[in-house]
Parts: C-alpha cells; structure tokens; sequence
C-alpha cells in the first residue's frame, strides 16, 4: 500500500468512525422513543426494540403541554436571537470601527464576562431579576442573555476585516455611520450571523437551570423544562421521554442542516480554526 492510499484510508475511517460515533447516541434516542416504559433501561442492553410502538410518538406529539412548551420556547428562541444580533452587532461595529474615549476600558468590560461561569452569576442575576418583577415572564428569559462578549467578539472580528477604503469612500460620498453600518456592513454579514444567530438560538433552547430558577407559571414553560421534569410528572416512562427528546431535537438539527454551509464559512472568515 502506497503512502498516498494509506493516507486515503485513515482519513476515511476516521470520518467514519467520527460519524458513528456523533451519530449513535441520536439513533439510540431516536429508536428508544419507540421502545415499552420498561425497556430503554433494560439489561442486557438491546439497541431495537421487541416491538415498535409508535403510540409514544403519536402521544407526546398529542400532549398539550409539550406542543405548548415547544412552541413558547420556539417563539422566545427567535425572539432572542433577533436581539441578539441586533445589539451584539451594533456594539462589535463601535468597538471594530469607531473612536471614543475610554474604548480599551469597556471592550474589556465586555468581553470579561466571557471568563466568568455562569454558575458563579447565578444567585446575584436571579436577585436582580426578582427585585426588577421579572420572574414569570418571557422577558426574564430574554433581556439577561442578549448581550454577549462572545458574540460581540466575534462579529468584531469579522468587521476588522472589512476593507477601510470601502468605508472611507463612503463617508466621502455623504453616508452617516449609521448608512454605513446598514448598506455596508449588515449586507456582509450573512455568515457570522448565521453563525451566532444559531448559537444564540441553541443557548436559549437548550437553556435549562435559568428556567427552573424563573419559570413556575404552566403557560411559560420551556421544553428543555418540560422535559427534565418529565420523570417525575409521567413517572419513569422512559419510551415517552425519549420521543419527546427525539421531538425537541428535531427544530435544531434541521437549522444546522440548512445553515451548514454559512457555518464553516463563519467560522473561516473570522479567523477561528
């Protein structure tokens, strides 16, 4: 075997085994939606069911509690997101484009949170958030989290990239910093928003201490929410909760099969390997 094929090879069983080993545990969950309430758990360990039971989809699927779970958290997903990149993206252009005094000072402010788990803020933001009369509401899930050194830091990154010229031409020609952010910068931007605009939308569906923390009222209720308190709602009806998992995961794999492309050039163009 030459070296050139040898090469060839490990690269192809490495994919290979790369992608059975993401795929695996989603396949597991999948076909354990389909399994009896005694029989995901069950020992010896067996990856198909005896018998398929497609109740449990049928069932969670019908489940008013789940639907409206994963529509809220569906609703404030997108509203989030779209906060998040409006302010996000505002503040990156400030910091990567213009002058102001004391620039250094809060482009470190910003970006500091970014070192700090959100364990450690945990009790102080849930006081903040009582005293304000936040709890209960779709804004305490929201306003917390929008802004995001993360994200600041890295469409700022893409910014600093953008061709000064551009701008300066430009500004000669008469535009405001404001049109040149709008006809400019926010036309470039697909690939970096797509990227952060689907962290932002996984962070906040995936989100499931800050819920727990600020969430009592039904009608509120978030999936991720919905389904850790599964258990002890619906007892240990492991099948069921494996097809409501399978269900919730669905919206987010779709996004990152759709976005995919705008991903890897997201990440490339910002100079993130």
């Amino acid at each position: 075997m030459t070296p050139r094929l040898f090469q060839r090879t490990a690269s192809a069983v490495l994919v290979v085994l790369i992608t059975v080993s993401v795929l695996f545990p989603l396949a597991w969950m999948a076909i354990a939606g389909f399994k009896g309430r005694n029989e995901v758990l069950r020992s010896p360990f067996q990856f198909f069911p005896d018998m398929w039971r497609f109740d449990n989809y049928v069932d969670i699927a019908r489940d008013p509690e789940f639907t409206r779970a994963m529509g809220v958290t569906f609703a404030g997903a997108l509203i989030f997101t779209a906060l998040s990149l409006v302010v996000n993206s505002l503040a990156a252009y400030a910091f990567a484009r213009l002058e102001f005094r004391g620039k250094r000072f809060w482009w470190v402010y910003c970006v500091m949170p970014m070192f700090i788990p959100m364990m450690a803020i945990l009790l102080t933001s849930f006081m903040v958030v009582t005293k304000l009369g936040m709890l209960n509401t779709m804004a305490v899930l929201i306003i917390p989290g929008v802004a995001s050194g993360a994200q600041m830091f890295f469409i700022r990154q893409f910014y600093l990239g953008f061709p000064v010229a551009v701008e300066e031409a430009a500004m000669i020609d008469g535009a405001s910093r404001w049109q040149i952010f709008l006809k400019l910068f926010l036309p470039q931007s697909a690939a970096p928003f797509v990227v952060m605009g689907i962290a932002s939308y996984l962070a906040f569906w995936n989100a499931y201490v800050w819920p727990i923390l600020t969430i009592t009222d039904p009608n509120l209720t978030q999936i991720m929410q919905f389904l850790g308190t599964f258990r002890s709602a619906r007892g240990n009806d492991w099948g069921m909760l494996m097809a409501g998992s399978t269900l919730a995961s669905l919206p987010t794999i779709l996004l990152l099969l759709v976005f995919q492309r705008f991903i890897v050039n997201g990440v490339r163009i910002s100079g993130i390997k």
